[in-house]
């Protein structure tokens, strides 16, 4: 042995007692070459200092997901700890290792590090297994293990060596303070110092639907010398833009999925429509317009309506909005020391609540809407409406804007047979539509909260309010509005709906930044990006006046993505693109069109088109109609990520082409919807039920009208000599006459008591306990 390596061997022997005649020498040498703080001390040396947790609120560990630490494998210098002293007997060691994890002091040591008895567990498994399963360790740590096996230590001198261990495979407790940092929330406005360094005056136009708030900030951005306009919808965004032009006044358009130019060149105009998530805070204007401003409570997307309130750099800033967001506005700019005018408005046009439900479509009329909260309402009251003679025009959120403007355009045609409009609350914002009554279909709403729950409750005042108020607008055919309930149980539901007062909006949303997740990766560089962001959210810092908004929809693209190599901004770019999770070929387009990026390949026009399998054919069904909507939001994804990775997604003009031609599909597809609603519960591809016992939600809600009648052979008469499809006839009789609209559910229910009226009395109590059991509410 040489003599370097002799002189290490000997440096690094034990010292204490049963450790040979070496351990005096040992023990002076021990205090030069100690590795590790501590090493040789006892536990009270290791007193926790009271700021280890920052003191603010204790993490949710349940978040920390621990990370792989290997076992070390043989050394090429061979196992030192053993040469020096001797081999470790595993079964000794494992002794050893279950007594510390036994003692409550350490326990207690390890809670003021941050390990409470979960991580604790977490980390002393990992830590067992390293020890048991290396080959050889590392000097300090066997000799440790070899002085208590020999007593010549205590067990809790582990306690370092664990610690260090489990801040290996929970590295967010070796950073802890400057996470809380860098999630420190709580002084938005201070995220903007190009706004705070201009005095803005804030101009808050308050009042319901049809007021003319929204019309009197957009004259004053029309006449600014330059301006911004933020909407909600990219079909807020375009009729700006339009009415701007129109208007002889330059206007830019930006969108997520597009830019539209009106100067030659691509010279920037003065004035810029766009949506809220893509307004420039730091661009000066004149005036900035901010529509819809009590959505900055929204659970998912309030955070874009704060960043433009605090961040926009325009001397004149004019909100729109209810009046519910008026006090907070007040507060969040009271910290900025900007003070809010607020004008008020009163509806342009009368609105009422009718007395009498409309219980039947029978008693439909030209210029009705019926809202619905669910496509298979939708769905079932088009056909059913169909039935009696009648044409229907049908707007929901998942069709393409173009779409919605031509349904909207055929529903509004005094020259068109359209009368009757079947629509989700999509129609609450962005579309002029000439209604005079509102219909609820229904009052309950199904609705995500911000713990990303979903929740079945009846909508709020809120929503009441802004879907009522599109009947009888100002611009309509129709000057005084209506509205009324489907069904009669729910018309004094919505009376009191509608008779509360809005509640104040009690907090505004927040949302991290990439610079703030890039900050978190670099202390957490091997945790996945979805777990940074639930790491993000516990430690964030906000004041009452804020929230953070719900990541369930990032987080869902971050796990979906998350073994595609990508780098952390692109990643996050990717996860920010807008998708409906519910859609699966949208899903696994992001995937598809992530994978390719992280190849460095280019998604070209032709590569999109063999992808989708362009041309695409009308729709024969509602499942095919739904197929061409998923396409088109596919076509939304690849336009929006061109505009952030340009040399990767490089056709967009192109693809906006083929966008437009499959616009002209789907709008052939709804024009025709109710033909593909029929072929589909032929089909059975409808999640519609054919028992009479559903007709409440699933016919049209006339059981419950005494007065409800059958149709004429010009209805019907044509529908009866139809041949049936084979799954046609495999449903019983009653519910193809009730789909048909030859039978009614009162007709069926006078027809069951008849029948039970001639059966025998032991019959009849089996007949009626089996309905009771199907139909509680049959009598």
């Amino acid at each position: 042995m040489s003599l370097p390596r002799c002189a290490l061997l000997w440096a690094r022997l034990p010292a204490g007692r049963g450790a040979g005649p070496r351990a005096a020498p040992c023990s002076a040498l021990r205090a030069l070459v100690g590795s590790f703080p501590g090493a040789s001390g006892r536990v009270p040396y290791l007193a926790a200092s009271s700021s280890a947790s920052g003191g603010s609120k204790a993490p949710n560990t349940s978040l920390f997901v621990p990370l792989t630490v290997k076992p070390q494998g043989p050394s090429a210098d061979g196992d030192v700890g053993a040469e020096l002293t001797r081999p470790l007997d595993k079964n000794e060691v494992k002794k050893i290792l279950d007594k510390f994890y036994k003692r409550q002091e350490i326990q207690k040591l390890s809670a003021d590090y941050g390990l409470d008895a979960r991580l604790f567990h977490q980390a002393f498994i990992s830590f067992r297994n390293y020890i048991m399963q290396s080959h050889s360790l590392d000097v300090d740590i066997h000799i440790v293990l070899n002085d208590i096996c020999f007593s010549a230590a205590h067990v809790d001198d582990l306690f370092p060596f664990f610690l260090r261990h489990a801040k290996q495979i929970f590295p967010v407790l070796e950073c802890k303070d400057d996470l809380r940092k860098i999630s420190d929330l709580r002084i938005p406005p201070n995220w903007y110092p190009e706004a705070r360094a201009r005095q803005r005056k804030i101009i808050f136009h308050s009042g319901p639907t049809n007021s003319g708030k929204t019309y009197h900030a957009i004259q004053r951005y029309l006449s600014a010398t330059s301006g911004v306009y933020c909407g909600p919808l990219k079909l807020l965004a375009h009729e700006i833009f339009e009415k701007s032009n129109a208007a002889g006044v330059p206007c830019d358009l930006v969108t997520g999925e597009e830019r539209l130019t009106v100067e030659p060149e691509g010279k920037q105009a003065t004035h810029v429509s766009c949506t809220v998530e893509m307004c420039s805070v730091a661009t000066p204007y004149e005036v900035a317009v901010i529509d819809e401003i009590q959505m900055i409570r929204d659970p998912a997307r309030g955070w874009a309506w704060t960043r433009a309130l605090l961040g926009l750099c325009a001397e004149e800033v004019h909100l729109c909005g209810e009046s519910a967001a008026i006090d907070l506005v007040s507060e969040l700019l009271y910290t900025t020391g900007e003070e809010v005018e607020v004008q008020k408005y009163e509806r342009l046009t009368p609105i009422s609540v009718l007395d009498h439900a409309l219980e039947s479509l029978d008693n439909l009329q030209p210029g009705d809407c019926i809202v619905c909260f669910s496509k298979n309402d939708i769905y079932s009251v088009s056909r059913q409406i169909e039935i009696r003679g009648l044409e229907s025009a049908v707007i929901y959120g998942s069709l393409p804007p173009g779409t919605k403007l031509a349904q909207a355009r055929k529903f509004n045609d005094p020259n068109d047979p359209c009368k009757i409009l079947v629509a989700t609350d999509a129609i609450g914002m962005g579309l002029n539509l000439s209604i005079r009554r509102i219909i609820f279909y229904s009052l309950i709403k199904p609705s995500i909260n911000e713990k990303g729950e979903k929740e079945l409750e009846p909508i709020t005042t809120s929503q009441a309010l802004q879907i009522a108020g599109r009947a009888g607008r100002f611009s309509s055919h129709f000057k005084e509005g209506q509205v009324t309930t489907m069904h009669r149980d729910d018309l004094a539901l919505l009376k009191d709906i509608l008779s509360r007062p809005v509640d104040p909006i009690q907090a505004a949303g927040l949302h991290p930044t990439a610079e703030q997740i890039e900050m978190f990766a670099y202390h957490l560089p091997e945790t996945t990006l979805s777990n940074l962001i639930d790491i993000f959210v516990d430690f964030a810092q906000v004041d009452g006046q804020y929230f953070v908004c719900n990541m369930d929809d990032f987080k869902f693209s971050a796990e979906l993505i998350q073994h595609i190599p990508l780098s952390l901004r692109v990643r996050y770019v990717f996860c920010t693109a807008p998708i409906n999770k519910k859609q699966p070929f949208v899903c696994s387009s992001l995937l598809q069109f992530a994978r390719q990026y992280s190849r460095n390949e280019p998604l070209t026009f032709a590569w999109l088109r063999r992808y989708i399998k362009w041309p695409l054919l009308p729709p024969k069904n509602i499942k095919d109609l739904m197929d061409l909507e998923a396409v088109h939001d596919v076509f939304d994804l690849y336009l929006w990520l061109s505009y952030r990775f340009i040399d990767m997604f490089p056709d967009s003009s192109l693809v906006r082409s083929l966008q437009k031609e499959l616009d002209v599909i789907i709008q052939e597809g709804v024009h025709n919807i109710t033909k593909l609603i029929k072929i589909s519960e032929s089909r059975k591809l409808l999640n519609l039920e054919s028992l009479p016992s559903g007709d409440q939600s699933q016919l049209s809600g006339a059981s419950k009208s005494p007065a409800r009648r059958t149709r004429g052979t010009k209805t019907t008469g044509n529908k009866a000599t139809e041949p049936l499809s084979p799954s046609d006839k495999e449903l019983p009789l009653a519910s193809r006459l009730v789909q048909q609209g030859l039978l009614t559910a009162d007709m069926l229910r006078q027809l069951q008591k008849e029948w039970l009226t001639q059966k025998p009395e032991h019959s009849r109590e089996k007949v009626g306990t089996r309905r009771k059991k199907k139909d509680p509410d049959s009598d």
